[in-house]
């Protein structure tokens, strides 16, 4: 098994990749997107974050997150959000995988993989690169043609901004080799 170790640093921003168990396509769905939103907001409340950019895939999202200056802790901030949205969502009647022995041991629901994808951005290229990734991800899934055809994605609102061009994403990118990320 590989040995690897988070990277954790105060008030850093991370590029992150969480997965559903089993690859299960429901996120993008009316029900997943609504219970995300509210566990998203409560986790928020509790343990502050910003998020810099967003896509939701059907099996899994990619975001990048900014912690507070003085916190280090995004652990717990995908445990409480994960926690959360699995109650919620099946409290609302959404379904889950089957749940092996280890799970059941612990309470671990099987709606998402146990673990994330984290990656500390080390500079401006180093963001913006993650940056342009996450809004060319669903193109990269061949989910659509461009960007702005996504509509589950912070894509719309930096483009409303003016930091993209609306026809972004029409060439591909040459900043988002794979960036890592368990896809």
């Amino acid at each position: 098994m590989a040995d690897y170790t988070r990277k954790y640093v105060a008030g850093a921003t991370y590029f992150f990749t969480v997965v559903t168990f089993e690859r299960r396509r429901f996120l993008t769905t009316d029900l997943a997107r609504k219970c995300l939103r509210r566990a998203w907001r409560e986790t928020r409340a509790r343990k502050p974050f910003d998020v810099e950019a967003l896509c939701l895939l059907g099996d899994h999202l990619h975001v990048l997150w900014t912690l507070p200056p003085d916190d280090t802790d995004f652990s717990s901030r995908w445990r409480m959000l994960k926690a959360r949205f699995s109650r919620y969502y099946r409290g609302s009647g959404g379904f889950e995988g089957r749940r092996n022995a280890s799970r059941m041991r612990t309470g671990e629901r099987a709606v998402w993989q146990r673990r994330f994808w984290e990656h500390c951005i080390r500079d401006e290229r180093d963001f913006a690169n993650h940056f342009d990734y996450i809004h060319f991800n669903p193109v990269k899934h061949g989910l659509v043609v461009w960007p702005e055809q996504w509509p589950y994605t912070s894509f719309h609102r930096y483009a409303k901004m003016g930091w993209y061009e609306i026809d972004w994403g029409h060439v591909p990118p040459q900043n988002i080799e794979d960036m890592g990320s368990p896809e």
